[in-house]
């Protein structure tokens, strides 16, 4: 079953907020096998102009992915997820994510398309502190395998 485009512009409300914590920035370094100071060590993220240590860009799936649970868990937009599969990821990052922020998201369904018997679910995620500072845009393509019908 083809997904409901009329869930194109479609905003769900922001997710509770994530505390980020240095530890967590931590583990998220360690798991991607970057051992920046920055990500580790105050001292240093000082010493580059920072309040704090700072996470490596991509730590922003962590937000963007849990926010992504209001989409996959609607029953309206009719998404089977154990057909999806993570077509393309991209970060803007309008500041550093830092430890210490209070973030939440909210996420946009920007566009969904048909080719070849998929569909594609083009999401974004903006994430910005509880006091409204944008912090970073993600955008993501789920692609749902086998549940479009091709266009005519």
């Amino acid at each position: 079953m083809p997904l409901d485009q009329s869930f194109i512009g479609r905003e769900y409300p922001p997710t509770p907020p994530y505390e980020v914590g240095r530890e967590k920035i931590r583990e998220f370094a360690t798991a991607i096998g970057d051992d920046s100071p920055l990500y580790r060590d105050v001292e240093a993220a000082k010493a580059a102009g920072y309040p704090d240590v700072i996470a490596p860009p991509t730590f922003a799936v962590i937000m963007s992915m849990g926010a992504h649970d209001a989409l996959v868990e609607d029953p309206q937009l009719g998404l089977d997820y154990s057909r999806v599969v993570h077509g393309q990821q991209e970060f803007t990052h309008h500041r550093p994510i830092q430890a210490g922020d209070r973030l939440v998201t909210v996420v946009h369904v920007d566009d969904i398309k048909t080719r070849a018997g998929n569909d594609f679910l083009t999401v974004r995620a903006e994430i910005s502190t509880v006091t409204g500072e944008p912090v970073c845009t993600a955008k993501s393509m789920l692609v749902a395998r086998g549940t479009g019908e091709d266009e005519a």
